[in-house]
Formats: C-alpha cells, structure tokens, sequence
C-alpha cells in the first residue's frame, strides 16, 4: 500500500518539529506536520522562554538596589511593561520563523490547521483534506485548565499571562506548583501586589520538603503574600476588580486573577476513541516504552502523554521514537534522573530523589547546608540558600541533589551529570573545590547533618 507520507506529525511544538526535522533530514522520509496554533508550542510560544525572559526582567530591581550597596550611584526607574512585552513578542515571533525554516530546510510539509485522525493511516485536515501516513505521530502537548467555580471565567491562565495590556496593581495568582510560584515572584519582582492562594499545606509538592520551604519562607520575605490552605469559592465582577471569594472566608477585590491549577493533556477530538487508542485519567494518551500507542503505526511524545512534562523530554521522546521507526535501532526515552530547575525567586534546581522518598527507600545520610551567599550578604539581604545532597549509606551514591540559590538551574545541570553517572559522595568529596563560589559548598560538606 502506498502512502502520501512516510510520516505525520500532529503538532508543532518542540517535540514534533524534532522527530520531524531528524526523520526527514536524517532518514530521508518524507514527512509532514500539522499544527492549528504557532509553531514551537507551549515552551516557546507561551511557557518556558518568556516566562524566562519575564524572569529575567523582573530581577533586575533588586539588581539596582545591590548596585547601589556596591558603590554604584544609579537609581531605581520606573518599568516599562509594553516596551519589554512588544520585545518579548518580537523575539517570539523570530524563534517560530526559526521552527518554520527548520522545517521548510530539512523538506517538512506543513500545514497550518488542526488535523485529526480518521483511521490508522489517515488524518483529516479542518479544510477536510486527508493525508495518508505509513506512520503517525502525535505531539499535541498540554493546555491549562480553569477550576470549576463560579466565576472562573473571569481569571486568565498562564497563556494570557504574557499578553495583559497593562500590569495590574493588584493580582491573585491561584495554586501552588512550580507554575504558580514562578509568576508570584516574577509579577512581584515586576512592582505587583501580589497574593498566592494554595489548598495544601507547602507549595512546590513533590520537591524536597527543606528547599521547598525554604523557597516558600523566601517569597514570603521577597514581598509574595503566600496563603497556604486557601482557596477559591468564587468569583464576580465589581467594577473594573474581581471580587475573591475565599475558602477562610476572606473577600478580596484583585486587579487581575490568575490559575495556575493544572494543566491536561491536549488529546479531546482527535478521532482517538474511534481507533481504539486509550487514554488514562487525565486524558493522557497511552503509550508503551517506545511512545506506541495500541494502534501500531500511531505513536504519541511529549505531554500529551503525561509522562514527564518537560521540553528536553519531549524533544528525547522525539528523537527515540526516530531511531526506533526509522533507524530500525529500538530505543526507549531514559525519564530517569532527569535534572529539573524551577525559576521560583529564590531558584529552585533538583536531580533525584527527595530526603523524603529516598528515605522511603532505603537508608540515608543528609548533607546539607544553608548560608546567606557573598553577594547578597555584602548587599545588606538576608536572603539564605541551600545545597543538599542525599547518599545512600550502602552504595555511597548521591541519590539526589537539592540547591534553593541564584543560578541554581544552572549549577543543576552539571550536577545532574554527576548523579547521573552514578557519583558518590566520595566522588564529590575528592573533587576539589572552586572558590570563592556558593557551588563549592556542594564538595566541602563532610559530616551528614542527619539519618534515615
């Protein structure tokens, strides 16, 4: 039977361009890819670059302020939301020109709409063209949800985050994962009031419980007015504010509210229940360890299939699931010990198992130190950061490693090479310090501060 193309791609985030440009660039197999939104997908379109970016600029206030503890003699100026949002999109828009040329380069054909499946073999495009394909691939991601309350409607997600016509005064950000946190300290760092609603007991669930709490007592002492085991009854408009209705019985009118309460698998109305392809709770498509779904010539990479939400992961499933279709060479996505920086103020990074789970495990020894870094000390804030390692007592192997600090996303990568490679602490230990740095804490610790 022949084919229109040897592959389709449904989506156009990074995870599709990828095993799209390798199949055709690297195979020769003809491919084409269908996306209805921008090209580049959540993390360059509206997630991770420029949440970065707004990282970025919201920083540079304290920067001011540590300049002038320095010796510098300049002074703290206004900020200016829509000449830094028109620069954002700008670099936006040239990041997805780099997706469209990537493919047009390696021989893609795309087409600018939503497509769905028709059967094994066939997609059906929104102008009701159908494509046939040896092989499908889906890689449609994740979209935020909105709680079901009264009123729900008048919040934004993060998709709108970066798209306000003018900074609020006043801003509720709802939620207490590492989305929710990073926008409270970015729109606090940018001049907003901002308050945080979270249902649980500490924010950042699943992280370690000592570097999630010490990033909480930080955004507290940065100015974030943290309300944990609060949330949202609902919601009504009165006048230009919304007015919250909250779970402690508080009533607050905000500027702008924002939910950061999950997201789900981007999966409804692509003809999967037709075919027989499952879907878990969420709605996560189904897959084996090579991304096949129970329909064998479709496969599905990245979070649509809620396995490791992050961009580099998604961009690996692509590339094994190439090797494994294309390059006859069957390869499995490695999600294990996967190096995970979050851009809370303080910055969060992490490698491996928490002191809790690894304690769940099996016996440990904790290392760990918590000190007020040079720069900011000799700038007058009482800011503190962590480094913490977890070593099991019968192999010695670093089994995780936790760092709340400036530039902790950047220290965690390299660290993460060492965890991965299966380091012990005494690997740390005979690896010789670089000073003067926050980084050489994490080679000097040499008693454990405690057991489990």
């Amino acid at each position: 039977m022949s084919f229109d193309f040897d592959l389709f791609v449904i989506g156009g985030g990074s995870g599709g361009v990828r095993a799209a440009r390798v199949a055709a660039g690297e195979t020769g197999a003809k491919v084409a890819l269908a996306e209805e939104d921008r090209y580049g997908g959540t993390c360059v379109i509206r997630g991770c670059v420029p949440k970065k970016l707004m990282v970025f600029a919201s920083e540079y206030a304290d920067m001011v302020e540590d300049a002038q503890s320095y010796g510098w003699d300049i002074q703290p100026g206004a900020f200016n939301w829509n000449m830094f949002k028109g620069k954002m999109h700008a670099e936006l828009d040239r990041l997805e020109g780099i997706y469209r040329n990537i493919l047009k380069n390696n021989g893609v054909e795309s087409f600018d709409q939503r497509a769905k499946m028709v059967d094994a073999h066939t997609v059906e495009l929104a102008d009701g063209t159908r494509k046939t394909a040896k092989h499908i691939l889906i890689a449609t991601g994740g979209w935020p949800t909105l709680p079901d309350i009264p009123g729900a409607e008048l919040g934004i997600s993060s998709n709108e985050i970066f798209h306000l016509d003018q900074l609020p005064k006043k801003m509720l950000i709802v939620g207490g994962g590492y989305i929710a946190s990073e926008f409270a300290g970015i729109m606090n760092g940018l001049g907003v009031e901002v308050t945080q609603y979270y249902r649980g007991a500490q924010i950042l669930r699943g992280f370690d419980d000592e570097a999630r709490g010490l990033v909480s007592e930080e955004m507290c002492q940065n100015g974030v007015d943290l309300r944990l085991g609060t949330n949202v009854l609902e919601m009504r408009k009165e006048g230009e504010q919304i007015l919250v209705k909250a779970t402690n019985g508080d009533e607050t009118l905000f500027d702008q509210v924002m939910f950061a309460t999950g997201r789900n698998p981007n999966s409804d109305n692509l003809g999967l229940e037709d075919l027989g392809i499952e879907r878990g709770r969420k709605g996560e498509i189904l897959v084996d360890q090579y991304s096949q779904t129970a329909v064998p010539s479709v496969y599905a990479i990245g979070d649509v299939t809620d396995r490791a939400n992050l961009t580099p992961v998604a961009i690996r499933e692509g590339m094994a699931f190439v090797e494994t279709v294309f390059k006859g060479n069957p390869t499995s996505p490695d999600h294990e010990l996967i190096p995970t920086a979050i851009f809370t103020q303080p910055e969060m990074g992490t490698v491996g198992l928490s002191e809790e789970d690894a304690a769940a495990q099996e016996p440990i020894e904790v290392y760990a130190t918590s000190f007020k870094p040079m720069q900011q000390s000799f700038a007058g804030r009482s800011a503190r950061v962590l480094m913490k390692l977890i070593v099991s007592k019968a192999s010695r192997k670093v089994l995780g490693c936790h760092i709340v600090a400036p530039g902790a996303g950047e220290m965690i990568q390299l660290a993460g090479i060492a965890v991965k490679m299966g380091a012990t602490k005494e690997d740390f230990d005979r690896t010789v310090a670089v000073h003067p740095t926050m980084s050489e804490e994490l080679v000097t610790m040499k008693q454990p501060v405690r057991s489990a």
